[in-house]
């Protein structure tokens, strides 16, 4: 699959070549295709090539990535084919790239195998947020559930208050106060205390 620039401006001549293959895997229903190497050309000459690595999708399904790049910052999904090659001297870097070399209808891409794993930072950092958050919720729980209600045990205990002298017998639960003239007294006979222990 060759990309031409046609004339482009300073572009005039360069050409990107993407060598597919297509491949059965026995424990696979569907064939296979994978992007197995690209090369660039400058006037007919082979300029630089890299080996393409963990692309690829079923026969029948597109290809897409956010980026495809031979820089380290975007995962490099494209190594140079050797130490040699001038492939060193160049930096290729694809956004929102999408292939698909077989099973092609009516011009449009089929549905895209998406590059993107399952545990991308983004998925990582909100699974140990999650995690945190559970803890802490454990934590919580676990002191409410270890938390000692305040027991209160009351002791009430009938305490009569003797005085010397009474006024008579009047059973009465409180009686006048003292007069005035002599040491006469008075009970309570339903006075109580409590104790409370906390």
């Amino acid at each position: 699959l060759s990309l031409k620039f046609g004339d482009v401006g300073s572009l005039k001549g360069l050409v990107i070549r993407f060598l597919l293959t297509t491949s059965y895997y026995e424990l696979s229903v569907p064939n296979w295709f994978s992007l197995h190497r690209l090369q660039l050309l400058y006037n007919h000459s082979i300029q630089a090539t890299f080996n393409a690595t963990r692309i690829y999708a079923p026969a029948s399904y597109s290809y897409h990535c956010e980026h495809v790049s031979s820089l380290q910052r975007y995962d490099a999904l494209l190594i140079p084919s050797s130490a040699n090659d001038l492939s060193k001297l160049w930096e290729v870097t694809f956004t929102d790239f999408q292939i698909q070399g077989f099973n092609i209808q009516e011009g449009h891409f089929s549905y895209a195998k998406d590059c993107a794993s399952f545990f991308s930072p983004a998925i990582l950092m909100g699974l140990v947020m999650s995690l945190i958050l559970l803890l802490v919720l454990a934590y919580a729980l676990h002191m409410l559930i270890h938390l000692k209600s305040l027991d209160r045990h009351y002791e009430c205990k009938a305490s009569p208050a003797y005085f010397a002298q009474m006024k008579d017998n009047d059973m009465g639960d409180e009686k006048e106060p003292l007069r005035s003239s002599g040491n006469e007294s008075y009970e309570l006979r339903n006075q109580e205390f409590c104790k409370i222990y906390i």
